[in-house]
């Protein structure tokens, strides 16, 4: 029986990592299309849970992204910068509306989504710079 090939740590880095934002997101997005956010007007309420839709099928997609590693590309950028630009959003919400109490639980949310699509880029770039063969010259 033969065994698969060695996976590079960089990849098995941007697997990890990808596995950890399925697993943020769904468990996030579960929760808060049950959740909702009651507190508000109907219509916020509405965008908030659909919203979490969107959230909840981010942490699907990431799933079967790391899943299936070896065999992405760009969808691992898309990914990463998803990520990103949810960790801005956050920003954006802080600098505009203060931050939620408790202080240390957002800030512990909006550092990883500041800091992991970097490292999933990075590992991801350095995971497909060694499997591209160098022409000879």
């Amino acid at each position: 029986m033969r065994s698969a090939p060695s996976m590079p740590a960089s990849q098995r880095v941007v697997q990890i990592s990808l596995f950890v934002v399925a697993a943020i997101s769904i468990i996030g997005g579960t929760l808060q299309m049950y959740l909702g956010e009651p507190q508000v007007s109907p219509r916020l309420d509405n965008v908030h849970r659909f919203m979490a839709g969107v959230y909840l099928s981010s942490g699907f997609i990431s799933l079967w992204a790391a899943s299936t590693i070896r065999q992405q590309g760009t969808l691992v950028y898309l990914i990463a910068l998803g990520v990103l630009l949810a960790g801005l959003g956050r920003l954006v919400s802080i600098s505009q509306v203060g931050l939620p109490e408790p202080a240390a639980l957002w800030l512990g949310y909006l550092v990883p989504e500041l800091l992991l699509p970097f490292v999933i880029a990075l590992a991801h770039r350095a995971t497909h710079r060694r499997s591209v063969p160098v022409a000879a010259a």
